[in-house]
């Protein structure tokens, strides 16, 4: 098959024509090829070569060698940098995630075979022409995730190949035709010798797609054994679908839910077990947790909140709670906000500087400034310096 017309951005062609120039075989391959046949903009722009790598390097001087191990080589070209790999098939999988050894071929067939879906196992030349060897045109058109070759042997390969079957299909909604499901299910226990941080990527990609639902597979199958509790039931996570797509949110929403269906025992040690920074444990944790309690019913309560969490955690918080109980909160907690009314000692009109000056010392200033906080967050059209200062003075002359 020839497509009518290729058009990768020039940094990318410019890189493909030198090679071709100079007689190598060249072709993009992978996702990009794979989003180009579903109409989609590829982020990526992965390109293979029937070129050594010193090869390369010899071509574009200030390329860099950033994978010679397996072959890789990254070029610049106008601005952009384009990841080149010589033609290679993989030497003995250890760990379940990297070959111990490659072998460069030559071969454009024995590169594809190596990878790991149809899909994904597609290259295309600056001509237009798409070199298919296992049916992932047609599986991209009926909208299907299979394995290249045997699933249970590209699994055992590569366990990570398994979490983004699930994470492709919540992106692209396609489905994961029965051999490559039976082989997930068989396989999964190998997921947990996956680095945390890569198992913690994709389920980010899968929150953050229009079916973040599939988490319950991810959990249901096992692939996150040692980080929810062992034989917890299958939890409904459909309401994560009527989150906004900003990751915080959703992953607070996931936690709260988690929590309700018993899959995990708290929000914090999930998200350090997946290791996420401190700030997001802080906010989706801690935002999880309020929303398992009683949440703000109007204004007065939700600046409460504010004024002892911030706002970060009250968003994880109200995000979790629409999550939990329906929506509303996260739609109350954003007019809260827009509407300008203090709910922080910044935003107060008096400062520690002008209660010095009164006479307040030490503690005393700070207390003072939280009573004038509460003052305010109860009565928002009191934030007057003079209004203010005046009930400070009675405070401290009752």
């Amino acid at each position: 098959m020839r497509l009518k017309s290729v058009r990768p951005p020039k940094y990318v062609s410019d890189v493909m024509e030198a090679l071709e120039k100079r007689g190598y075989e060249v072709y993009m391959v992978g996702g990009c090829v794979r989003d180009i046949l579903l109409s989609r903009r590829p982020f990526d722009w992965d390109v293979c070569t029937s070129a050594l790598p010193d090869e390369i390097m010899a071509a574009f001087p200030h390329s860099r060698p950033t994978g010679l191990k397996h072959g890789t080589v990254t070029v610049f070209s106008r601005g952009s940098a384009v990841e080149i790999t010589t033609f290679r098939s993989d030497g003995e999988y250890k760990d379940h995630r990297r070959p111990e050894s490659v072998r460069f071929t030559g071969d454009l067939k024995s590169d594809l075979e190596r990878r790991d879906f149809t899909m994904n196992a597609l290259s295309l030349s600056l001509s237009g022409e798409i070199i298919d060897l296992f049916g992932g045109k047609e599986d991209i058109k009926r909208g299907i995730i299979r394995c290249v070759g045997e699933p249970e042997k590209r699994f055992d390969e590569d366990a990570l190949r398994m979490l983004r079957a699930l994470r492709f299909s919540a992106v692209l909604g396609f489905d994961i035709e029965p051999k490559t499901l039976a082989a997930i299910k068989n396989k999964a226990y190998l997921a947990g010798e996956l680095a945390k941080e890569r198992v913690r990527t994709e389920l980010e990609k899968i929150l953050l797609s229009d079916s973040p639902q599939l988490i319950e597979d991810v959990i249901d199958f096992g692939l996150l054994r040692g980080i929810v509790t062992p034989d917890a039931k299958r939890p409904n996570l459909s309401a994560l679908k009527r989150l906004p797509k900003k990751l915080a949110l959703r992953w607070a929403g996931l936690c709260a839910l988690l929590q309700k269906y018993g899959v995990i025992g708290g929000a914090e040690v999930f998200l350090t077990l997946l290791r996420l920074d401190s700030a997001s444990i802080r906010n989706c944790g801690g935002g999880s947790a309020l929303a398992l309690k009683d949440m703000p019913k109007d204004a007065v309560s939700w600046k409460r909140l504010l004024a002892v969490y911030g706002t970060e955690t009250a968003e994880c918080a109200a995000a979790a709670a629409d999550a939990l109980y329906g929506q509303g909160h996260l739609r109350l907690l954003r007019s809260v906000l827009r509407s300008g009314e203090c709910f922080s000692l910044k935003q107060l009109a008096v400062s520690g500087g002008e209660l010095s000056e009164l006479g307040f010392r030490g503690t005393e200033i700070g207390a003072a400034l939280s009573v004038l906080l509460a003052h305010v967050i109860e009565n928002p059209c009191s934030n007057d310096p003079e209004q203010l200062l005046l009930l400070a003075k009675k405070m401290r002359n009752p």
